[in-house]
């Protein structure tokens, strides 16, 4: 038991929990916007958000295997998650637990694509795609400066739209709008987090934007996408679009200028693990209010 008890943390820690945030957003979004459009299903909600978390975990392992698989691992700092280069699972078991962790997602997406409709092929196919050929294949394409571009389109405005599909089976420009700020925030933990490994990625011949166009270029495009997630509010209540409800994600302004000064100031490695942290935080506080925002205007028109 007492074995079993540590295998199953060992999987947990492996599976990274302080990442899953970036995939439950999205959908809480998506869901929220249908609500308040007078169409919610729970079974729907539960199961959406269940393959997206398994998806993201799926995700997640590969890189952990397709990491040390292509020895970076000896060039970067041992995180709790390096459960390989820690000797406490093997490269199969980290490889197995991939597969199946795609699979069970993979169950669940069909049961969603037999329920909504074919249209939603497409997204699970893409996201599924995407979510394996991130780390794994013979092109990682986050080694090719694609990770910010790629988690800013599929966890924002394509989970989100995939998941307001999935309740309401219509698509509409709200989507879009109410996408682009869980997009920006969930590509700015990328490029925090591609900011402190900066070093590393270097030595080991990784590509990102950081790598590509150095710190200064990167802290720019950070400030820029949390410009972008306060301004949509913004521009959807200018527009007549949206109730005053739609601003309440502005009271997550305290915790972006503490990340986006983390980020313009931090040269050093706690520093910048500290702004990924706040970063992940304001992701995931931004999107439930956010939420709540949507549900509250829903329930104003009603």
């Amino acid at each position: 038991m007492v074995e079993m008890r540590k295998q199953i943390k060992v999987w947990f820690v492996a599976a990274r929990p302080h990442t899953l945030s970036a995939s439950l957003v999205p959908v809480l979004v998506g869901s929220a916007l249908a609500a308040a459009h007078g169409s919610f299903a729970w079974i729907l909600f539960i199961l959406t958000v269940l393959g997206a978390v398994l998806m993201q975990i799926g995700a997640n392992f590969t890189d952990e295997y397709a990491d040390h698989e292509a020895t970076r691992s000896a060039h970067k700092y041992l995180a709790p998650h390096k459960v390989i280069a820690r000797g406490l699972l093997s490269h199969g078991a980290v490889r197995m637990g991939a597969a199946a962790v795609f699979g069970l997602a993979t169950i669940i997406g069909s049961w969603l694509v037999w329920r909504t409709g074919w249209p939603l092929l497409a997204v699970c196919l893409i996201s599924l795609a995407v979510a394996y050929a991130y780390s794994a294949g013979p092109l990682p394409l986050g080694d090719y400066g694609l990770g910010e571009v790629l988690v800013f389109l599929v966890m924002g405005p394509v989970m989100v739209g995939a998941t307001y599909y999935v309740q309401t089976l219509t698509y509409q420009w709200m989507v879009l709008w109410v996408a682009l700020p869980v997009g920006a925030l969930v590509a700015a933990i990328l490029v925090a987090n591609n900011l402190r490994d900066e070093e590393e990625d270097r030595r080991s011949g990784r590509n990102t934007l950081a790598t590509l166009f150095g710190a200064r270029a990167v802290r720019a495009g950070y400030i820029g996408l949390l410009v972008l997630a306060y301004l949509c509010p913004v521009v959807l209540f200018l527009l007549g679009k949206a109730e005053p409800w739609l601003a309440l994600p502005w009271i997550t302004l305290p915790l972006a200028l503490r990340a986006g000064g983390l980020i313009l100031r931090g040269r050093d490695r706690d520093t910048l693990h500290r702004a990924l942290k706040s970063t992940s935080a304001l992701h995931l506080l931004y999107g439930a209010v956010l939420a709540v925002g949507l549900f509250a205007e829903g329930m104003g028109r009603g």
